[in-house]
């Protein structure tokens, strides 16, 4: 029941944060999309899967504190590659390879490659992610494996 309402929550909060209109007409389309789409998770039966249920508590903060150093980081180095008069760029498709056989963080590990700045996940089969990197120091830092043993270590499960 947690579930459904954390769901249902995150639904209409999201909408009405997303849109910022409050006129009658659109709240009303608004929660008739929020129920729609709650109607349709619950008939594929997502919230019955393991996947949906993280629980990943402090370490995720940690996580993502990590990350946003990492993504700002990484955005100087695109910023200084770009204004580079020589533009220094490398762009290279890479494979990575996730050490958790977990799908949820596998999913992390790519949309985390993909927020930082200079590297675009592409596809990811069988925990391996293909990428694209701009240049030559982002795909050593992503063979390196810092950020995946950082997702693996989310939490204790698998």
């Amino acid at each position: 029941m947690g579930r459904i309402l954390l769901l249902l929550s995150s639904l209409v909060v999201g909408w009405l944060a997303w849109s910022g209109l409050f006129k009658p007409l659109l709240l009303g389309l608004g929660v008739l999309s929020c129920l729609l789409t709650f109607m349709i998770v619950m008939r594929m039966g997502y919230l019955k899967s393991e996947i949906f249920h993280p629980k990943f508590g402090l370490r995720l903060l940690g996580y993502w504190f990590w990350l946003g150093r990492e993504v700002f980081r990484s955005s100087l180095e695109v910023s200084r590659v770009i204004l580079d008069p020589k533009l220094p760029v490398s762009p290279r498709v890479i494979d990575v390879v996730s050490t958790s056989s977990n799908p949820m963080k596998q999913v992390i590990l790519g949309n985390s490659i993909t927020l930082t700045p200079g590297s675009l996940t592409l596809d990811l089969y069988k925990g391996v992610l293909r990428v694209h990197t701009l240049t030559e120091g982002s795909a050593k830092d992503l063979l390196e494996g810092e950020m995946d043993r950082r997702v693996a270590n989310l939490s204790d499960r698998q």
